[in-house]
């Protein structure tokens, strides 16, 4: 593991963008999304936070291109500052802005091969929001609840709403994820505008 990435983690841990609890933790969890994205992918973190797993891809999958994304000025001014620690900044792009207006950004829609989400939202708002960067054929991989195939968290119909289709459950501890794929293109009507997708999510 790396110093540099231990040490960050925990500041942003002390800032209050990342989970309490041991970092070593935090690392391990990011880890299991390592092993489900392709070579060279393109990938989106939506809502990057405190740079989980989005940080940890950039220190043991260099050749991810990859770009976190959240809304928050002293979120993302902290990622920028971690990618320029850990000599990733040609490599990673940071972008302050909300998903349901970076969504309708023509240089950003279907753009993805894969989007990794973490702490995100309700499945019903992961879904809207990661739906339009996702090329069709790309892969949502979303972090869940232990419990969450006991739950049905992802409706079928709510999802093809988005062109999207839940695909198998992963559980390798300490993680859980859910693949979701991307069978068709995402209709051009979503994501809603700011707020709605929480307000009135899909499911």
């Amino acid at each position: 593991m790396s110093d540099t990435l231990v040490e960050l983690l925990g500041i942003a841990r002390d800032r209050g963008f990342l989970g309490p609890g041991d970092v070593a933790f935090h690392v391990e969890h990011a880890r299991v999304f390592i092993g489900l994205l392709d070579d060279g992918a393109r990938v989106l973190d939506l809502g990057s936070g405190g740079g989980v797993p989005g940080l940890v891809l950039v220190v043991e999958r260099p050749d991810l291109s990859l770009t976190m994304l959240d809304a928050n000025g002293r979120r993302t001014a902290f990622l920028e500052e971690a990618i320029a620690a850990l000599d990733a900044i040609d490599r990673v792009d940071v972008i302050r802005g909300r998903a349901e207006v970076v969504g309708r950004d023509p240089q950003m829609r279907g753009a993805f091969d894969q989007v990794v989400s973490r702490s995100f939202g309700p499945p019903g708002v992961v879904a809207e929001c990661a739906a339009p960067f996702l090329r069709v054929g790309g892969r949502l991989i979303v972090s869940e609840p232990e419990d969450a195939a006991e739950m049905c968290r992802w409706d079928p119909a709510g999802l093809s709403i988005v062109g999207m289709s839940a695909g198998p459950t992963l559980r390798q501890s300490p993680a859980t994820l859910q693949m979701i794929e991307q069978t068709e293109r995402c209709p051009d009507r979503y994501p809603r505008r700011i707020g709605v997708p929480s307000k009135r999510p899909l499911f």
